[in-house]
């Protein structure tokens, strides 16, 4: 019979697996984005993206699709998914499911995966580029 461990709530696993790499803010991620050193990755749903706009630049890709569309050796990749080398930053609505997905990214080997700190909410608020 095996041991029952305990588990984990949601507010202690994102403290864990943000040790685990360095999240950015909306200032420094706009301006990675801009200088090309930075893919940002929108992972937020349809009505979101309706509702609040989208990021210029920001390649769409819900939640659900985003190991499959970034990992540069799947059949299903984006041309954006050039290597395990690219630094991805992962963008929800508030900067909480962006934090699992960039982890999951870095199981996948995209080593600098990362995500932002307080989300798409977070860039409106700092007063960058936001399209309707």
């Amino acid at each position: 019979m095996s041991e029952k461990r305990p588990t984990a709530g949601i507010d202690e696993l994102l403290e864990q697996v943000r040790q685990g790499y360095e999240r950015v803010e909306a200032p420094e991620a706009h301006a990675a984005a801009r200088a090309g050193e930075a893919l940002l990755v929108d992972i937020r749903y349809a009505a979101l993206r309706d509702r609040d706009g989208l990021i210029p630049g920001a390649l769409v890709i819900e939640r659900n699709e985003l190991e499959w569309r970034l990992d540069p050796r799947g059949s299903h990749r984006v041309p954006e998914a050039t290597g395990h080398d690219l630094r991805i930053v992962v963008i929800c609505n508030e900067g909480y499911a962006s934090s699992l997905a960039a982890v999951s990214l870095h199981q996948l080997g995209l080593h600098r995966a990362t995500d932002l700190v307080g989300g798409f909410q977070a860039w409106r608020e700092a007063g960058l580029p936001v399209v309707s």
